[in-house]
């Protein structure tokens, strides 16, 4: 199943040779870079935080906590922790991601109304 190779090959020379991108498009993929790179960090970042705010707790209820230490092994403590990383992380990268986008859509609609 697929697109033969010799066909596939022929399909992709013959895009490039056609498309000739605009300083705009070029334009939109370095904003999209940036956003997206931005995103990556505030996103770390909130994980890390999220990382030490969840593992601070669970690490302490499992050596005072009489339920948790029966019943809290080594795997779910990592789950408790790494869930709650893995959710401050696409939660503030989407938000930080989304923000970004909107704030260029913003400005080029701005440049879009000086240009007329």
């Amino acid at each position: 199943m697929g697109i033969p190779s010799e066909l596939r090959d022929l399909w992709v020379h013959r895009r490039n040779a056609i498309v000739i991108p605009s300083p705009a498009e070029e334009r939109k993929i370095s904003n999209a870079k940036l956003c997206t790179q931005e995103g990556v960090r505030a996103g770390f970042k909130n994980a890390s935080i999220a990382c030490v705010a969840s593992a601070v707790p669970t690490l302490v209820a499992v050596r005072v906590v009489p339920w948790a230490k029966a019943n809290l092994n080594y795997t779910a403590q990592a789950l408790i922790i790494s869930a709650a990383s893995i959710a401050a992380y696409f939660i503030t990268a989407d938000k930080t991601i989304l923000e970004c986008a909107r704030r260029n859509s913003q400005l080029e609609d701005a440049l879009r109304r000086q240009g007329l």
